[in-house]
């Protein structure tokens, strides 16, 4: 039941980075985000999201499996995502948002390997 849970809460909050792409909330919040700095914390949640909903793995080796899968799995989301702005009008895609997402992703996966 758990696993069901954040599996949809990933795939909602998939939907909203999506949605929101096209949102006048994106720029009601860019005096608050300057360098597009909101990409950590917002991939960090996505990451931990997605680790909680995969399937807990038993053996070492496949618990490096998982963190890998996650970190690959949360990277194309924001691949994805900034394909998907470039075609949005008044936004564009960036290479250093995707970096940052990335830096949100390895973050939380840190933090999720120092806690376990």
């Amino acid at each position: 039941m758990t696993l069901f849970l954040f599996r949809l809460l990933s795939i909602a909050y998939i939907a909203g980075i999506f949605l929101f792409a096209d949102s006048s909330v994106i720029s009601d919040l860019s005096p608050f985000n300057p360098y597009s700095l909101l990409h950590i914390p917002l991939y960090g949640i996505l990451t931990l999201l997605l680790f909680l909903s995969f399937v807990p793995l038993k053996s070492h080796s496949t618990h490096s499996t998982r963190f890998l899968m996650v970190g690959v799995a949360a990277t194309m989301v924001g691949v994805a995502d900034e394909i998907h702005q470039a075609y949005v009008p008044g936004r564009n895609a960036s290479v250093v948002d995707v970096f940052l997402d990335m830096v949100g992703i390895g973050l939380c996966l840190l933090l999720i390997k120092h806690f376990s």
